[in-house]
């Protein structure tokens, strides 16, 4: 055998070794926090609170995934998720939030929302489902909807997942490959790169408008999906309060994940 052959074999074990030692740390922290969350969802049930956490996001953003993280070790009696489809002509009919409020928490409960009552400032905006009106109006009361919400008694989190434009067409053409992800393509999905400057500008003025102290947007950067995860997991568990909690494991990276600001959007913290 050739060293330079040699040389090749021994980087390419090397960068092996490397990969399965990150996916064993990744496995073995992810099962760390799941047992934090198991501890939070006790709390919640004995102290009979509602949780409501928001994902919002790109087209291939992550959500799913982490939803799935979240959720998988969690009792489901008391916890829900709630991914909602194409609203219906009744749903078109009535008071934009009346199709959202029924899936709010009730006492002990955690609901996940895949994707929200923000697809009007997104979606629905971007690719003309809605009218300049309905989103304007939209913009202007959801933070008054947002509060009552939160005086009720809710403990709402709202997270976005951004990724970069490379990073999207990758996993959307991972999509199309994959044949156990053919339930993901959607005809919005072959928009997201032809539209991004919009979704762009569209996320920039949700986050101006809708940021407030009673909900506050919390940024992920999510083109790293496992360390997207573990840091989500993360800020939800230091964000809630439980019994016993490991203080050390669940500080996020503030390199991930952050609260928003508006110059988040032009030192590249936030994906143009």
């Amino acid at each position: 055998m050739s060293s330079g052959r040699f040389i090749a074999i021994q980087i390419s074990s090397l960068s092996m070794s490397k990969k399965q030692s990150e996916r064993d740390l990744y496995k073995e922290t992810l099962r760390e926090l799941q047992i934090e969350l198991v501890k939070l969802q006790k709390h919640i049930i004995k102290n009979n609170e509602k949780i409501l956490i928001i994902f919002e996001g790109r087209d291939a953003g992550g959500k799913d995934g982490t939803i799935k993280r979240i959720s998988q070790y969690l009792s489901p009696r008391e916890t829900r998720i709630v991914a909602l489809g194409k609203p219906s002509d009744r749903d078109l009919s009535c008071w934009y939030f009346q199709r959202y409020t029924p899936h709010l928490p009730a006492a002990d409960e955690l609901v996940l929302f895949n994707r929200s009552w923000y697809n009007r400032a997104g979606v629905e905006y971007v690719m003309g489902f809605c009218s300049k009106e309905q989103y304007h109006e939209f913009l202007e009361t959801v933070p008054n909807y947002e509060q009552m919400l939160v005086r009720s008694g809710i403990k709402l989190l709202k997270y976005y997942l951004d990724i970069s434009r490379d990073e999207q067409k990758k996993r959307l053409k991972e999509r199309e490959l994959n044949p156990l992800k053919q339930w993901k393509i959607s005809p919005i999905d072959n928009a997201a790169q032809k539209h991004w400057e919009e979704y762009s500008l569209a996320r920039n003025t949700m986050f101006a408008r809708t940021h407030h102290m009673s909900a506050p947007w919390v940024v992920v950067r999510a083109d790293d999906k496992q360390k997207a995860r573990i840091n989500v997991i993360k800020d939800i568990l230091f964000r809630l309060h439980y019994k016993d909690k490991d203080e050390a494991l669940v500080l996020p990276d503030a390199d991930i994940v952050f609260a928003y600001a508006e110059s988040y959007l032009k030192n590249g913290m936030i994906a143009p």
